[in-house]
């Protein structure tokens, strides 16, 4: 009798279930489907085999599917399959993404400010997130799209970066680190990334500030920059109010007030508003505000004095604690 045809008995007889070894010897009349020297070398196909590749029907009978089925079978039990982040009655219905991220460069310098939510459509994953990846003392790069796709390769281009300057005794330039990470996407596009980062940094050039995206875009900025779904609001303060000869007090609040507005206004960005500032020297963080303190800062008559101050007071103690440390680092 067939093999197959002994699995297909057993599986019927054992109510959609393969019987043992010794089970199927037995329909076969062989005393052993196993020797003594090759142990459990003979394997029977596991339910999961049998659902991708057979239609089982009511009588028991296994009918092999088509090429056709058993893709879509094996696509819809992969736990990355698109249809496990769809709506079953909208297929069109997708998670949206959400953050600001702004960079902009003036006479001191580069400023780049961030807020701190992760968010998947209406859904907070986190009000934390740290979006500036410190890549070197001279470089930072900053997070929208998928988090984790962002910080992988951007902490991929730390390493190489380093690299680069053990082995070529000087630092790698903004415009080669953003060319590499241009080089790590368009490697993978097409392949689901989701990545829309900045890189910026202070090289022999000067400043420098550069878009990379996981379509295998790259681009210089000529005044900045801001991505990620509050980018419209923050573009409209930054439009009306930016000029190149900006002191760094002038440029530090004009970040700080950009994101914050696109925290206040979009609903998929808000947390804490992180500023950095790049110089000639490096990189230093300046602040780590809370958005709603901010709110409290730029609509002062919406809250009682006393305790607007209080919070302000504590949360401006704060930043100069971090700066402090920023700089010992």
């Amino acid at each position: 009798m067939a093999l197959r045809n002994i699995v297909t008995r057993q599986y019927n007889k054992n109510q959609n279930c393969f019987g043992s070894f010794d089970e199927v010897a037995f329909e076969a009349n062989i005393s052993q489907l196993v020797n003594d020297d090759k142990e459990k070398t003979f394997y029977l196909p596991s339910s999961t085999y049998v659902k991708d590749t057979y239609n089982v029907l009511e009588n028991g009978w296994l009918v092999e599917k088509s090429k056709e089925e058993k893709e879509n079978s094996i696509l819809k039990n992969n736990d990355f399959h698109p249809s496990k982040f769809q709506d079953p009655k909208n297929a069109n219905l997708k998670f949206a993404h959400g953050t600001t991220t702004l960079g902009f460069i003036f006479d001191g310098g580069i400023i780049i400010a961030v807020d701190s939510r992760a968010s998947m459509g209406s859904y907070i994953g986190s009000g934390t997130v740290k979006k500036v990846i410190e890549i070197n003392e001279y470089l930072l790069g900053t997070m929208a799209g998928g988090a984790a796709d962002c910080a992988f390769w951007e902490r991929n281009l730390a390493r190489d970066c380093r690299m680069y300057e053990l082995r070529n005794g000087e630092r790698i330039s903004v415009s080669a680190a953003s060319k590499l990470l241009t080089n790590y996407l368009t490697r993978y596009k097409g392949y689901g990334l989701s990545v829309g980062s900045m890189v910026a940094g202070w090289d022999k050039r000067g400043p420098q500030l550069y878009y990379v995206d996981n379509d295998g875009m790259r681009l210089k900025a000529n005044f900045g920059f801001s991505v990620g779904s509050g980018s419209t609001y923050a573009y409209g303060i930054i439009d009306s109010e930016y000029r190149r000869n900006l002191t760094v007090d002038e440029a530090i609040k004009l970040g700080r007030r950009a994101i914050y507005h696109a925290t206040h206004r979009d609903a998929y960005s808000g947390g804490f508003v992180n500023v950095y500032h790049i110089k000639e020297d490096g990189w230093v963080q300046i602040s780590h505000d809370d958005s709603f303190l901010l709110h409290q800062l730029f609509h002062p008559d919406q809250y009682p004095k006393d305790n607007v101050n209080d919070d302000l007071k504590d949360n401006e103690d704060e930043n100069k604690d971090n700066d402090v440390q920023m700089k010992g680092n």
